[in-house]
Protein backbone atom coordinates (compact mmCIF):
# COMPACT_ATOMS: atom_id res chain seq x y z
CA UNK A 1 0.00 0.00 0.00
CA UNK A 2 1.90 3.30 -0.88
CA UNK A 3 1.77 6.15 1.91
CA UNK A 4 -0.95 8.25 -0.30
CA UNK A 5 -3.37 5.09 0.09
CA UNK A 6 -2.33 4.60 3.90
CA UNK A 7 -3.22 8.52 4.79
CA UNK A 8 -6.76 8.00 2.88
CA UNK A 9 -7.33 4.98 4.65
CA UNK A 10 -7.24 6.37 7.76
CA UNK A 11 -8.94 9.45 6.96
CA UNK A 12 -11.85 7.46 6.16
CA UNK A 13 -11.38 5.33 9.25
CA UNK A 14 -11.91 8.77 11.39
CA UNK A 15 -14.71 9.96 9.04
CA UNK A 16 -17.60 8.43 10.71
CA UNK A 17 -15.99 9.49 14.61
CA UNK A 18 -16.25 13.33 13.31
CA UNK A 19 -19.40 12.66 12.07
CA UNK A 20 -20.83 11.73 15.04
CA UNK A 21 -19.21 13.86 17.43
CA UNK A 22 -21.33 17.22 16.46
CA UNK A 23 -24.79 17.68 16.08
CA UNK A 24 -25.86 18.78 12.55
CA UNK A 25 -27.58 22.37 11.93
CA UNK A 26 -30.32 21.02 10.03
CA UNK A 27 -31.52 18.61 13.29
CA UNK A 28 -32.56 22.15 14.42
CA UNK A 29 -34.62 24.75 12.91
CA UNK A 30 -35.47 28.89 14.42
CA UNK A 31 -38.02 30.54 12.35
CA UNK A 32 -38.42 34.35 12.76
CA UNK A 33 -36.57 35.59 15.36
CA UNK A 34 -36.63 38.64 16.48
CA UNK A 35 -36.29 41.48 19.23
CA UNK A 36 -38.38 44.40 20.59
CA UNK A 37 -36.04 46.85 22.26
CA UNK A 38 -36.82 49.77 24.84
CA UNK A 39 -35.19 51.23 27.88
CA UNK A 40 -31.95 49.12 28.72
CA UNK A 41 -33.72 46.27 28.07
CA UNK A 42 -36.09 43.97 25.56
CA UNK A 43 -37.17 40.64 24.61
CA UNK A 44 -36.37 37.66 21.65
CA UNK A 45 -38.99 35.75 20.19
CA UNK A 46 -38.85 32.76 18.02
CA UNK A 47 -39.92 29.47 16.95
CA UNK A 48 -38.05 26.66 17.49
CA UNK A 49 -38.27 23.31 16.02
CA UNK A 50 -36.63 19.99 17.54
CA UNK A 51 -35.69 17.83 14.29
CA UNK A 52 -33.25 15.76 16.31
CA UNK A 53 -34.04 12.20 17.73
CA UNK A 54 -33.53 13.23 21.33
CA UNK A 55 -35.60 15.17 23.56
CA UNK A 56 -34.09 18.40 24.73
CA UNK A 57 -34.49 21.36 27.30
CA UNK A 58 -33.88 24.58 27.39
CA UNK A 59 -32.33 25.96 30.09
CA UNK A 60 -30.87 29.29 29.25
CA UNK A 61 -29.86 32.26 26.97
CA UNK A 62 -26.58 34.41 26.47
CA UNK A 63 -25.49 37.34 24.20
CA UNK A 64 -23.02 39.61 23.95
CA UNK A 65 -25.44 42.35 23.85
CA UNK A 66 -26.64 42.33 27.15
CA UNK A 67 -25.54 41.77 30.96
CA UNK A 68 -28.27 39.02 31.35
CA UNK A 69 -30.42 37.21 29.11
CA UNK A 70 -33.35 34.70 31.10
CA UNK A 71 -36.32 32.34 29.99
CA UNK A 72 -39.12 34.16 30.98
CA UNK A 73 -42.89 33.58 30.53
CA UNK A 74 -46.33 35.26 31.43
CA UNK A 75 -48.60 33.82 33.55
CA UNK A 76 -51.45 34.50 35.49
CA UNK A 77 -51.58 35.24 38.77
CA UNK A 78 -54.48 34.28 41.48
CA UNK A 79 -55.85 37.83 40.87
CA UNK A 80 -56.25 37.33 37.33
CA UNK A 81 -53.49 39.77 36.57
CA UNK A 82 -50.62 38.68 34.37
CA UNK A 83 -47.56 38.02 35.67
CA UNK A 84 -43.73 37.75 33.85
CA UNK A 85 -41.36 35.85 35.48
CA UNK A 86 -37.96 33.67 34.90
CA UNK A 87 -38.89 30.02 33.78
CA UNK A 88 -37.07 27.76 36.90
CA UNK A 89 -36.16 24.06 34.79
CA UNK A 90 -36.01 25.36 31.57
CA UNK A 91 -38.43 24.72 28.31
CA UNK A 92 -38.71 21.07 27.42
CA UNK A 93 -38.25 20.47 23.71
CA UNK A 94 -39.49 16.69 22.85
CA UNK A 95 -37.77 15.51 19.77
CA UNK A 96 -40.14 16.51 16.24
CA UNK A 97 -41.84 19.12 18.59
CA UNK A 98 -41.98 22.68 18.20
CA UNK A 99 -42.35 25.67 21.26
CA UNK A 100 -43.02 29.42 19.94
CA UNK A 101 -41.24 32.20 21.85
CA UNK A 102 -43.83 34.58 21.51
CA UNK A 103 -45.57 38.05 23.32
CA UNK A 104 -47.69 37.15 26.21
CA UNK A 105 -45.60 33.86 26.33
CA UNK A 106 -42.23 32.75 26.77
CA UNK A 107 -39.66 34.73 25.51
CA UNK A 108 -36.05 35.58 26.77
CA UNK A 109 -35.69 38.33 28.39
CA UNK A 110 -32.44 40.54 27.72
CA UNK A 111 -31.61 43.15 30.52
CA UNK A 112 -29.11 45.50 31.02
CA UNK A 113 -28.37 46.23 27.26
CA UNK A 114 -25.10 46.92 26.75
CA UNK A 115 -25.51 49.68 23.69
CA UNK A 116 -28.41 51.46 21.64
CA UNK A 117 -30.20 49.20 19.22
CA UNK A 118 -32.68 50.13 16.64
CA UNK A 119 -35.01 48.36 14.08
CA UNK A 120 -32.78 46.52 11.50
CA UNK A 121 -30.13 45.80 14.04
CA UNK A 122 -29.13 42.29 14.52
CA UNK A 123 -26.67 40.42 16.88
CA UNK A 124 -26.57 36.84 17.77
CA UNK A 125 -28.54 35.26 20.89
CA UNK A 126 -26.71 31.41 22.45
CA UNK A 127 -29.41 29.26 23.37
CA UNK A 128 -27.86 26.77 26.29
CA UNK A 129 -29.30 23.10 26.14
CA UNK A 130 -29.18 20.61 29.50
CA UNK A 131 -26.90 18.20 27.68
CA UNK A 132 -24.55 21.46 27.57
CA UNK A 133 -24.93 21.97 23.62
CA UNK A 134 -25.51 25.79 22.47
CA UNK A 135 -27.30 27.08 19.93
CA UNK A 136 -26.75 30.39 18.25
CA UNK A 137 -29.10 32.74 16.70
CA UNK A 138 -29.39 35.49 14.25
CA UNK A 139 -31.61 37.71 15.48
CA UNK A 140 -32.65 41.03 14.14
CA UNK A 141 -34.45 44.09 16.31
CA UNK A 142 -38.34 44.91 15.00
CA UNK A 143 -39.55 46.93 17.45
CA UNK A 144 -42.75 47.58 14.56
CA UNK A 145 -44.17 44.21 14.37
CA UNK A 146 -47.43 43.92 15.97
CA UNK A 147 -48.00 40.81 18.06
CA UNK A 148 -48.55 37.91 15.98
CA UNK A 149 -47.18 38.65 12.87
CA UNK A 150 -44.45 35.96 12.06
CA UNK A 151 -41.89 35.90 9.25
CA UNK A 152 -41.66 31.74 8.61
CA UNK A 153 -38.28 32.21 7.17
CA UNK A 154 -36.46 28.84 8.12
CA UNK A 155 -32.77 29.57 9.78
CA UNK A 156 -30.94 26.53 11.08
CA UNK A 157 -29.10 27.31 13.68
CA UNK A 158 -25.63 25.79 14.74
CA UNK A 159 -25.29 23.85 17.84
CA UNK A 160 -21.90 23.18 19.94
CA UNK A 161 -20.88 21.50 22.98
CA UNK A 162 -19.93 24.21 25.35
CA UNK A 163 -15.89 24.89 25.05
CA UNK A 164 -16.40 22.98 21.89
CA UNK A 165 -14.35 24.44 18.84
CA UNK A 166 -16.22 23.91 15.50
Amino acid sequence: MSFRSLIAAAALAVLPLAATAQTHPEEMHVHDAYARIGNGSGAVFFMIHNNTDVDRTIVGAHTDIADKAELHSHTEGADGVMVMGKIEGGVALPSGEMHEFARGGDHVMLMGLKRALADGDQFDLVLEFADGAELTLPVVVDNGRKAGEMDMTEHSGHMTKKGASD
